[in-house]
């Protein structure tokens, strides 16, 4: 190997490195798969600026594909800002005008490939007047050429930075937002390699790289911990979701036939009035982790914990044909589970008790709240209906709903679910007939 080309590679393996270490570690996310594309482009344009390109510009005359060589600089412009887009498409709008910057990073984009084409057309002027040409010996004047390449590439560049700290004002997600803070500081050290001297260029470009792999390292150490803090209190699937396509498209408002579990605990008011606070907490720490892992296993999600009281979707943000009989399991998992928690914890005077309410419905699930808070919520019948029928439930009851019990085929209606009485229910008329779940 020449060792002037040395450093270039040692540069260009990193960023390649870097680019399927994002991938790996991450690649059913959008924005990751197109930073790993950036990345991977970076590493291919020092390997082909090294090791090709001046073989390719040493011949007396160039071949009509010479300007082929610059399509890796013109892919890493692109796909950087490709990226920038997907991060913008994940961060809630609130009250923010989004089709500007938007558009902003298009032009960047276009401009980049404006470079690109130029490149192609004019590939003995590039070679000559603009590659390695920033530095310029005293009294050497610059030619038009240099401008006429560096102009689209510094535009984009600028376009693509103010749209970076526009993105930042809408306060996105905060390990995304180390990323974009990192791009904007490390782009201009990665894009100088282009225009330096090919014996100083990898140290600003590594620079940059090193820049970038510093808060790429913090954005996936972060999302480490929130998968999983996310497992323990979201089924899988909502947390893939969420990662995969970002907060927007999984909690976007839509309205579902789903079931309602709600379940809390009997007695806990005067229990927790005559219990140390810390047993108190240890107690309903424990009781968490028992309902999270019922919801997680029948893939619920778990959308409110008040105090003693959890209630869970089966059915939103991911549908299931079947969410009628992913809720009766989960409640005979949380009664069976919560019981033997309780038997653990009561004591003769002072005994807690647990009690399951299902029912079924359509709902209307999104996302409320102001542009700094959002919550995800879920309005409808069927969400007062299993919160009235858990508070109606005696301890280690579970009382189910009509639509619930209607949608059961016969066998197991007989199998699981007795007729109960007809419940007296705050905001509803007429009494509401309950079904009692039989035990496990």
């Amino acid at each position: 190997m020449n060792p002037a080309t040395t450093p270039h590679v040692i540069t260009s393996l990193l960023a390649l490195g870097m680019a399927l270490a994002f991938l790996a570690a991450d690649r059913r996310s959008p924005t990751s798969r197109a930073l790993a594309l950036f990345l991977g482009s970076v590493g291919l344009a020092i390997a082909v600026g090294a090791l090709l390109a001046p073989h390719v510009h040493a011949r007396p005359t160039l071949p009509p594909w010479a300007g082929v060589l610059v399509l890796p600089e013109t892919l890493a412009f692109v796909f950087a800002y490709e990226w920038l887009l997907r991060v913008r498409r994940t961060v809630p709008a609130g009250t923010f005008y989004t089709e500007g910057p938007d558009r902003l990073l298009r032009v960047a984009q276009g401009l980049a490939v404006v470079y690109g084409v130029l490149s192609l057309a004019f590939p003995e002027q590039r070679a000559a007047f603009f590659s390695g040409e920033l530095l310029l010996e005293p009294g050497e004047r610059r030619q038009w050429w240099f401008y006429l390449f560096a102009a689209p590439l510094a535009i984009s560049l600028v376009l693509g930075s103010f749209s970076g700290l526009l993105l930042l004002k809408r306060r996105p997600d905060r390990a995304e937002a180390l990323r974009v803070v990192a791009f904007i500081v490390a782009a201009p050290f990665m894009a100088s390699g282009i225009v330096l001297p090919q014996e100083v260029s990898p140290i600003p470009t590594t620079v940059g790289l090193l820049i970038f792999l510093v808060r790429a390292v913090q954005y996936h150490v972060i999302q480490g911990r929130r998968a999983q803090f996310m497992s323990r209190f979201l089924a899988p699937q909502v947390a893939e979701l969420v990662h995969r396509r970002g907060l927007k498209a999984a909690t976007q408002e839509n309205t579902l036939e789903l079931s309602v579990v709600c379940c809390d605990l009997r007695g806990f008011t005067a229990f927790s009035k005559n219990t140390p606070s810390q047993k108190v907490i240890k107690i309903l720490r424990q009781y968490y982790d028992v309902v999270g892992a019922a919801a997680t296993r029948s893939g619920g999600t778990i959308k409110d914990q008040a105090g003693d009281g959890v209630l869970i979707l089966v059915g939103a943000p991911v549908p299931f044909a079947d969410h009628a009989r992913r809720a009766l399991d989960m409640a005979k998992k949380i009664r069976a589970d919560a019981m033997a928690l309780i038997e653990r914890w009561s004591d003769a005077e002072l005994r807690l008790g647990v009690g399951v309410g299902v029912a079924r419905g359509f709902v209307t699930v999104g996302v409320i709240g102001a542009a700094s808070r959002l919550e995800y919520t879920a309005v409808g019948p069927a969400v007062n209906l299993a919160s009235r029928m858990c508070s109606e439930a005696e301890h280690g009851e579970v009382l189910v709903d009509q639509r619930t019990n209607e949608l059961l085929d016969g066998g197991a209606r007989e199998r699981e679910l007795r007729p109960g009485e007809a419940l007296r229910l705050k905001g509803y008329e007429q009494p509401v007939q309950s079904y009692v779940l039989a035990a496990a």
